[in-house]
């Protein structure tokens, strides 16, 4: 069996209801903001806390909406599952790179895809998105 991470990832969307999707540095994937929880955090509060750390986005743990938890591979792990709690963040919004953040881009996910997406939006997060 693969070690597993665990992690929190936000939706978030812009006015044209484009995705928002960001690059660690020294990463080569997309994926949503977020990361792994802190000792004693629950996956909503490290959430909220990686989304302000990462583009500069605040809001209280109790106004993100939980979309679902999902087993993907790791995108920048070799060998390596994540076991990620998704939430959507309500409303629309600007972001900025911030901490190690070295990118980001907007995904109008019913455009085509690129090919440098982590495993967990492509597998899980996009078509569950298509699916409302």
């Amino acid at each position: 069996m693969n070690p597993r991470i665990i992690v929190s990832a936000v939706c978030v969307f812009d006015e044209d209801g484009r995705l928002l999707t960001v690059r660690k540095r020294g990463t080569d994937k997309f994926m949503h903001p977020g990361g792994k929880p802190e000792p004693g955090e629950t996956a909503v509060q490290a959430a909220a806390r990686e989304l302000q750390e990462e583009v500069g986005i605040v809001l209280a743990p109790d106004e993100l909406e939980l979309m679902g938890v999902w087993l993907a591979d790791a995108a920048n792990e070799v060998a390596t599952e994540i076991v990620a709690t998704v939430f959507t963040a309500p409303g629309t919004w600007t972001a900025h790179p911030s901490a190690e953040i070295a990118e980001i881009r907007w995904l109008d996910p019913a455009a085509e895809l690129p090919d440098d997406l982590a495993p967990l939006l492509t597998d899980h997060v996009l078509p569950a998105l298509a699916a409302q």
